[in-house]
């Protein structure tokens, strides 16, 4: 695994957006996976090192979270800003080979690549869009609301670690070492010797004030791209009614559902890396 770092542009100035990369630099095939909400790279790793050896496989973290900086003007945090960013990580990982990227994205990240694969000549050659839908439920984002942007603290990262296994079980059935790596890779130390979630809190601000419908339903119809949706069965975020009509839509995509699963699945059991690895290597 590498590490390296990007210039983006937004309305105060440049930030630097970190991201990781898996496998041969110069391989062609690049995948590009991007996180949840309050999420961030480390999320695939499990997930990279089982495509490194087909793809070079490219995660960011997105601005406000994990390495990359937080935004002086918190306005900023939105999907304007972060396709915006995602545009300039696309064209530096692809500089040496236009033919584009597969895209894979997880709850937010699922939403932000819908829009890219929408946009006219996108690069966008195979999108995996991960519990996520052309419609996100208002009850969805006001369930959201109520944690997103709070800033709790923990005497240790064990504590952490078992505040994340009670928030996050809808993550699925995951192992003791997954949890680890998820807390471990989540965690910054704070003053005092505290520990926190590694994101900035004014990524809520898109939740502030009265809230609605996420409707993404032209920009899905505009998406034609093979696509493949993964639901956690017992997911909130895409109810079933939406990813089954986002078969028969837009870019019919194939849909492929996880038992024991909520919002999201991690993509760290073989049984979930395996379908996307199918999907991603049939072009």
């Amino acid at each position: 695994m590498k590490t390296s770092g990007v210039l983006c542009l937004d309305s105060r100035g440049f930030h630097r957006m970190q991201y990781y990369e898996w496998g041969d630099p110069a391989n062609p095939r690049v995948v590009v996976c991007v996180h949840g909400l309050t999420r961030n790279a480390r999320d695939f790793d499990f997930f990279a090192e089982a495509l490194a050896p087909d793809f070079r496989v490219v995660c960011p973290d997105v601005a406000g979270r994990g390495g990359s900086d937080w935004l002086e003007a918190k306005s900023d945090y939105g999907y304007a800003q972060y396709a915006s960013d995602m545009a300039t990580l696309i064209a530096r990982v692809t500089e040496r080979d236009a033919q584009g990227i597969d895209w894979v994205g997880t709850s937010m990240g699922g939403l932000l690549g819908i829009i890219l694969a929408a946009r006219p000549r996108a690069p966008i050659r195979r999108l995996v869009v991960n519990d996520a839908g052309l419609l996100v439920p208002r009850a969805a984002l006001e369930r959201i609301a109520q944690y997103v942007g709070g800033d709790p603290r923990f005497p240790s990262v064990d504590a952490l670690e078992a505040h994340l296994r009670r928030f996050s079980a809808p993550f699925g059935p995951l192992t003791d070492a997954q949890w680890r790596h998820l807390a471990v890779h989540g965690a910054v130390e704070r003053a005092g010797g505290t520990w926190g979630f590694h994101y900035d809190p004014a990524i809520a601000a898109p939740f502030q004030g009265e809230l609605a419908d996420i409707d993404l339903s032209a920009y899905w119809d505009a998406v034609s791209c093979p696509t493949l949706v993964l639901r956690g069965a017992e997911s909130d975020v895409l109810p079933r009614e939406t990813a089954q009509d986002m078969t028969r839509r837009g870019p019919r995509a194939k849909l492929v559902e996880f038992a024991g699963v909520g919002h999201a699945p991690m993509l760290m059991d073989e049984e979930q890396i395996q379908a996307v690895r199918e999907f991603l290597l049939a072009s």
